[in-house]
């Protein structure tokens, strides 16, 4: 099942419903589409994440954002509100706004049945138009697994852990911790299907 896409909005128009909406929702070049719900697991997950990441950045430069803040990709339009958002410079923003940064350093996107293969492809395009984008990574909601997509200059370098025991690293904060840590708590039984907001 996929949401009704509204007529064609301006960015403008978009704002002004975003503002007004109790929804939260993705722009992409005058489109408007619905964000799914994620499961318990999902949120644990991100949870634990920004737990473990927060305290690592305390009394440092870079800071750790959740989903409430929106991201805006200038050079193909996109806005979106990535699970997890690190900035490691003075925030950008959009004109007029302080609810929406252009220079996210790193983005961790946690994987949810309805959503992966979009956050894994489509929308890892999007985001490489970054131009300040240093990491892109991908956790699991349904198993032990971490994706980090490094810049390399005009390439992204891809490694992966699945073994719950071995270390996962965010190489520009210098954050390390066990995969195991990332899911403590986390029964893979709590995940519930989900509806896709995209086509």
């Amino acid at each position: 099942m996929t949401f009704p896409r509204l007529k064609f909005q301006t960015v403008e128009e978009y704002l002004a419903f975003e503002d007004a909406s109790l929804e939260k929702h993705e722009y992409y070049q005058g489109e408007i589409f619905a964000m799914a719900g994620a499961s318990f697991s999902h949120n644990q997950i991100v949870g634990n994440t920004l737990v473990d990441i927060g305290q690592h950045l305390r009394n440092k430069s870079c800071q750790v954002f959740p989903s409430d803040l929106k991201v805006q990709v200038e050079a193909n339009s996109l806005f979106t509100y990535p699970d997890i958002t690190i900035l490691c410079d003075k925030p950008s923003f959009i004109e007029n706004r302080t609810d929406a940064i252009t220079n996210p350093t790193i983005i961790i996107e946690v994987l949810s049945p309805s959503t992966m293969d979009y956050d894994r492809a489509g929308k890892f395009i999007l985001y490489r138009a970054l131009p300040s984008l240093k990491e892109y990574i991908l956790i699991s909601s349904t198993e032990h697994r971490f994706e980090k997509f490094v810049r390399q200059g005009e390439n992204w370098l891809l490694s992966e852990v699945r073994s719950p025991e071995e270390a996962v690293s965010i190489e520009t904060i210098g954050f390390q911790i066990t995969l195991s840590e990332l899911y403590r708590n986390v029964d893979f039984a709590n995940n519930i299907p989900e509806v896709s907001s995209r086509p």
